[in-house]
C-alpha cells in the first residue's frame, strides 16, 4: 500500500475554516482537529523540518485524511467536539464519561402530577430540570419538594390502587391527592410552585403565597393562612441557608489538574445561586497536554448535550477561548461567558475546584499505583516475561439451574474496564451443570473475538477448579487460540477468603500464594467482580421471568393483553394489586379475564 503523501494532501486544501480527520491503515482513527485555516494548520504536520516525537509517531501512521469544511471556525469546534465524542480517536483528549446525568421530573398530562428522580432518555411528557452532578443533589432536592409544596412522587401504579393516605400523608410529605385530600386546582398550584422553585423563582413565589395568605385571612380561613405563613418562612429560611455568596444565577467554576500523565476536571455547579456540588472528571489523555488545551476539550464535549451555564470560570486559560465562547452561545441560544481573570467570590470557587481536581487525582494515582502494584506482583507470581495488560474472568450464577447468567469482566493495570463487560444468558443445557454454563460462555465469547469483535486477554481466570480449568482449555483448544494463560481459582477446604488455590493451565502447577499476597487481592477483587456481575444479570433475569409467568399461567392471556396489562399498571406489582373494575378498563379485558386475574393475584 502507497504511503501518504501529507505534502501533496496539503496543496488540495483551502484557507477557509473546517475539520480534519486523520485515519491509519486499518482505517481507525487517529486524530481529529479542526482549523481556522485548514491549509496552515494541516501542513504543520507534514511542511515543518521538525516535529516533536509524539506528534511525528502519529503522522508516521497516517494512511488517509479527510476534511469537512464550515463556515466559522466556532462551527468547526462543535463539528469536532461531535466527532471526537463518537469516533474516540486514539491521540484525542477523550472526556470518559458513559454515564447519563439525573434530571428531576415532573410530569404532564395528568391531574395530580408526579415529581420523581430520572436518568436515561427523556421520553415521558413533562419537565425535567438539571442535569444535577449526581444522585444525591437530586434526592436532597427531592426531598426538599417533598417538605415544601407537599407533591406526590409515588409511582402510578401505586398512586392509582390507595384507599387511603399513605405514610407520606402522615408525616406532612404530601397532601395526599389519592384519595382526593386536596381540590386538583390546588394542587396543580403546589406543582407550579415547585417548578418555579427548581428555576429559581422562590422570591416569586413567596409573594404569590403572601397575597393567599392575606386573601385567607379576609376570608377568615386562618388555618389556611397559617399554613401559607410557615410555608412562607420556610422558603426564606432556605434560602438564606443554601444561598452562595458571589454566586451569579448560573455559574460552573472548572480547574484542572495533570500529574503522572493523567489529568482531572473538577467541576463546581451553582444554579440561581445556589451550589449543586461538584463532581470530577479523568480525560484520558494520550499524550502530553497542557491544562488550556485539557479545559478546551473538556468543555466542547461536556456542553455539548447538556444545558450551558451562562458564565463560565476557569482555572486556566483554554486554546481558543473566543471561538469557544461563540460554539457554546450558538448552541445555548444566550450568550456565554469565559472567564479566567477572576477576584474575591469567583476566584475563591476556582480556587477550590483546583484544591477538588488536585485531591481526586492525588487519589485516583494512589489508587492506579496500587492496582499496578498487584498486576508486578501477579506476573512475578506467575513467573511472566511482561505485565499483564488484560484480564478476564468468568463466573456463574442461577438459582437451583434455573436461568443461568454467565459473567465476564476485564481488568488491566489501570483497573476495571467495564466498557468490555459481557454477559451470557445460557441456556440448552441440563438445569445445575455448571461445567456446561461455564464451556458455553467461553465458547460465545472467544468466538465473537476470532471473529475480530475483540482482543485476547493474557490471561484468563475461572472461578473453580481442574474441572473449569479443563473446560477452558477445550473450549480454548477447539477454537484454535493459543497464548492465553488459563489460571483456576479454587476455595480452599475451609473456604476462607485468602487461603485459595491457584491452578494454571499450562503446566497444572497449584499455587498457594496466602492471604499477605498482593497478586492473590488483585485476583480476588476481579472474582468478586465478576460474581457480582453475574449475580446481578442474573436476578434481573429472574425478575423479568417472573413478572412474565403470573400472567402466562392465565388461559386467554396472550402477548398482546400481557403487554397492555403492565404497560397500564405500569409492572407486575400495580397489576397485582388492581381490583376487577380497574383490570376490566385495559383495553382487550373482558370482566370475566379480569376475574380470573384477580383470582390468581388473589386466591
Amino acid at each position: 500500500m502507497a504511503s501518504f503523501d501529507g505534502k501533496e494532501f496539503v496543496r488540495t486544501l483551502t484557507t477557509s475554516p473546517g475539520v480534519y480527520r486523520m485515519f491509519d491503515a486499518d482505517r481507525e482513527p487517529l486524530y481529529i482537529g479542526k482549523a481556522g485555516n485548514l491549509k496552515k494548520r494541516v501542513g504543520s504536520y507534514f511542511l515543518k523540518p521538525s516535529m516533536q516525537p509524539r506528534i511525528a509517531a502519529m503522522v508516521a501512521q497516517i494512511a488517509r485524511m479527510e476534511i469537512t469544511l464550515t463556515r466559522t471556525e466556532a462551527e468547526a469546534l462543535l463539528l469536532e467536539a461531535q466527532l471526537i465524542k463518537s469516533l474516540k480517536p486514539r491521540y484525542n483528549i477523550l472526556l470518559r464519561d458513559d454515564k447519563s446525568y439525573p434530571y428531576i421530573y415532573i410530569s404532564a398530562a395528568e391531574e395530580f402530577p408526579r415529581m420523581a428522580f430520572h436518568r436515561g432518555a427523556k421520553t415521558g411528557k413533562g419537565e425535567y430540570f438539571g442535569p444535577y452532578p449526581s444522585a444525591w443533589a437530586v434526592r436532597e432536592s427531592l426531598n426538599l419538594m417533598q417538605k415544601l409544596f407537599l407533591v406526590r412522587q409515588c409511582e402510578n401504579s401505586y398512586f392509582r390502587n390507595r384507599s387511603r393516605p399513605c405514610l407520606q400523608y402522615q408525616i406532612k410529605r404530601c397532601s395526599a391527592p389519592c384519595v382526593g385530600l386536596i381540590e386538583a386546582a390546588e394542587y396543580q398550584d403546589s406543582v407550579r410552585h415547585a417548578a418555579m422553585f427548581l428555576q429559581g423563582k422562590s422570591n416569586v413565589i413567596i409573594d404569590e403565597l403572601g397575597t393567599g395568605m392575606e386573601r385567607a385571612s379576609k376570608a377568615l380561613d386562618f388555618e389556611h393562612a397559617a399554613r401559607l405563613r410557615d410555608q412562607i418562612a420556610t422558603l426564606k429560611r432556605l434560602q438564606a441557608q443554601s444561598y452562595v455568596q458571589g454566586a451569579s444565577a448560573d455559574l460552573d467554576a472548572l480547574a484542572c489538574h495533570i500529574d503522572g500523565g493523567m489529568a482531572c476536571v473538577s467541576v463546581l455547579y451553582f444554579r440561581n445561586g445556589v451550589s449543586l456540588g461538584s463532581r470530577d472528571f479523568f480525560p484520558r489523555l494520550p499524550t502530553e497536554a497542557a491544562a488550556g488545551a485539557v479545559l478546551a476539550s473538556f468543555i466542547a464535549q461536556y456542553y455539548l448535550d447538556k444545558p450551558v451555564p451562562r458564565e463560565l470560570i476557569l482555572s486556566d486559560e483554554p486554546d481558543d477561548a473566543a471561538a469557544l465562547a461563540e460554539m457554546l452561545s450558538v448552541q445555548a441560544g444566550h450568550s456565554i461567558e469565559i472567564k479566567t481573570q477572576v477576584r474575591t467570590d469567583r476566584a475563591r470557587f476556582v480556587e477550590l475546584a483546583r484544591k477538588n481536581a488536585q485531591a481526586a487525582l492525588t487519589a485516583r494515582l494512589a489508587s492506579n499505583q496500587t492496582m499496578r502494584a498487584r498486576f508486578e506482583a501477579l506476573r512475578d507470581l506467575l513467573e511472566l516475561g511482561d505485565l499483564p495488560q488484560r484480564l478476564e474472568c468468568f463466573d456463574i450464577s442461577h438459582t437451583m439451574g434455573e436461568l443461568t447468567v454467565a459473567s465476564c469482566v476485564v481488568f488491566g493495570p489501570e483497573g476495571a474496564e467495564k466498557s468490555y463487560y459481557r454477559r451470557f444468558n445460557i441456556s440448552g443445557i441440563e438445569p445445575g451443570d455448571d461445567y456446561a454454563a461455564m464451556r458455553q460462555a467461553l465458547e460465545r465469547r472467544y468466538k465473537r473475538i476470532q471473529a475480530g469483535e475483540g482482543v485476547l486477554p493474557d490471561i484468563l481466570l475461572i472461578d473453580g477448579g481442574k474441572g473449569q480449568v479443563t473446560q477452558a482449555l477445550e473450549v480454548l483448544a477447539d477454537l484454535g487460540i493459543s497464548g492465553v494463560l488459563v489460571v483456576g481459582v479454587a476455595k480452599g477446604a475451609e473456604r476462607r477468603a485468602g487461603h485459595e488455590t491457584l491452578i494454571r493451565g499450562d503446566n497444572g502447577k497449584s499455587l498457594w500464594p496466602g492471604p499477605e499476597s498482593a497478586a492473590l487481592h488483585l485476583i480476588q477483587s476481579v472474582r468478586d467482580e465478576a460474581h457480582r456481575f453475574a449475580i446481578t444479570g442474573h436476578r434481573q433475569r429472574r425478575e423479568k421471568a417472573r413478572e412474565k409467568s403470573r400472567l402466562e399461567e392465565i388461559a386467554g392471556i396472550g402477548g398482546k393483553r400481557r403487554t397492555a396489562l403492565l404497560k397500564h399498571f405500569g409492572g407486575i406489582n400495580g397489576v397485582a394489586t388492581a381490583g376487577i373494575e380497574e383490570l376490566a378498563q385495559v383495553k382487550g379485558l373482558s370482566r370475566e379475564l379480569a376475574t380470573k386475574i384477580y383470582a390468581v393475584f388473589h386466591g
